[in-house]
């Protein structure tokens, strides 16, 4: 009867012990499991039931590049196609000096070889992040199409992304300076399971790597440049416009661009109460910095509002830089309508009655007089 008593401590005993080690493991190693050959294999052993078999030297190399022209225009909204291309290389593999005492030597060669080729992914880049950035006030980044992201680029390929920019009306020519922050992730090291992680159930029976990853971040400089090209403003208006009449309107036109504008030419768009028998004028040649004016007969009709009316206009022009038909962005002409004078005035009105009755009263005295002198005549004769 005694035997039984003395047997069930020592089960108990064996099996706290057992779930002690155990538990002692897991808090070591339990942690997510990157890139793991197994899938579904959560739990990273320690060092302690791993082995490092090779050590590789080499890691992915990011660059980019625009493709296409990397030239745009002045007020342009345009996508950028970036190559992001890696071109890492392994410099070289070190064997590690590893001999597990349970796993016969032909063997273990084997699973060090197979360690080595895993090793070998050390130069795929994975969960790559780029945003776009600009620092000039003159160029945008549609906030829409930043980040971009790309699962995984491995070495020798190429992935295409692709962001939109928006560029200002007044943006001076030039070359400019985006820049691409990529982070993304590598294999640093990858290590193989021991037989005493497959014994406690971290991992299976047939050959399973540890890998471990490392984050990179780095900036990448992409050149683009803002094509030289005219660029018009209206300088200067002069004339007036009166109702019911039609006046000379003089518009400046100035070049405030780097290239010269050829058989420039220069139309407004008038709507009512504002008419034109003649919308467009040549103004020739007009070089950097220069102005040319154009005269337009603008008649206004007699009922229209007394107030300053804005009208459309714009420069057509060919390109001496690559010979091509090209409009100036829409400009804006004010023109003020005044009011029409009257034709009396009241200060004439007044002096015109003042005369009539001057006129009235000279006639009355000359009447009186004659009836005064007929009087005396008649007074004679008796």
């Amino acid at each position: 009867m005694n035997k039984p008593q003395n047997y069930i401590p020592k089960k108990l005993v064996t099996t706290f012990v057992s779930i002690a080690v155990l538990l002692s493991v897991l808090s070591i190693t339990v942690s997510p499991a990157l890139g793991s050959s197994n899938d579904g294999e959560f739990l990273i052993p320690g060092n302690g039931y791993s082995v490092d078999y090779y050590r590789s030297y080499g890691e992915p190399t990011i660059e980019a590049s625009v493709r296409g022209d990397p030239e745009f225009e002045r007020g342009e909204i345009a996508d950028i196609q970036i190559i992001l291309a890696n071109k890492g290389t392994i410099e070289g593999m070190k064997r590690l000096n590893v001999n597990q005492t349970l796993i016969p030597d032909s063997k273990e060669e084997s699973i060090a070889l197979a360690e080595m080729s895993a090793e070998q992914d050390c130069t795929t880049a994975k969960g790559i992040e780029a945003n776009l950035i600009s620092e000039s006030d003159h160029i945008h980044v549609e906030p829409t199409t930043t980040p971009q992201i790309v699962d995984e680029l491995k070495t020798g390929y190429i992935q295409p992304i692709k962001f939109t920019i928006r560029i200002d009306d007044n943006t001076p020519a030039g070359e400019y300076e985006l820049k691409l922050p990529v982070t993304y992730q590598y294999q640093s090291n990858v290590r193989t399971d021991t037989a005493n992680a497959i014994n406690i159930g971290l991992s299976s029976d047939t050959v399973a790597f540890t890998r471990q990853y490392s984050v990179q971040t780095i900036t990448l400089p992409l050149k683009i440049s803002i094509k030289k090209e005219p660029k018009f403003e209206v300088s200067k208006v002069s004339g007036s416009l009166k109702q019911g009449s039609t006046s000379l309107i003089n518009v400046t036109y100035m070049n405030r661009g780097e290239t010269s504008a050829e058989d420039a030419q220069a139309k407004i768009v008038v709507m009512s109460p504002l008419s034109t028998s003649k919308s467009t004028v040549r103004l020739g040649t007009i070089g950097p910095g220069e102005s040319k004016t154009a005269s337009f007969n603008i008649a206004a009709e007699s009922d229209a509002v007394v107030k300053n009316y804005s009208v459309d206009s714009e420069v057509k022009y060919i390109d001496d830089d690559d010979g091509k038909t090209k409009f100036s962005e829409n400009m804006k002409v004010q023109m003020p309508i005044e009011k029409t004078e009257s034709k009396f005035s009241t200060t004439m009105i007044i002096g015109i009655l003042l005369a009539l009755v001057l006129i009235y009263q000279i006639i009355r005295v000359l009447r009186n007089r004659k009836k005064y002198s007929e009087n005396e005549s008649g007074d004679e004769n008796d």
